[in-house]
């Protein structure tokens, strides 16, 4: 199992889902519809470091975390 936080504005409490790769969560968070819209612009953390491929394996335990764009001033 891997924890999937959500962070910012998506306002979504954090979930647990049997995931072998990033894109097994992306499968899985599609039939979201709180969460779709999101997907494709958030920036992509597992265990506090930023990765960019959906092909990146996930081992039971590990925090994927879903960032998305901030903008302040």
């Amino acid at each position: 199992m891997v924890r999937v936080e959500f962070l910012g504005p998506i306002q979504k409490e954090a979930l647990e889902l049997e995931a072998a790769t990033l894109r097994d969560v992306a499968a899985a968070l599609q039939s979201d519809a709180e969460v779709k819209d999101w997907l494709d612009t958030c920036a992509v953390a597992v265990n506090d470091t930023l990765v960019k491929s959906l092909d990146t394996v996930l081992k039971s335990g590990d925090k994927v975390s879903l960032l998305p764009p901030v903008c302040g001033g």
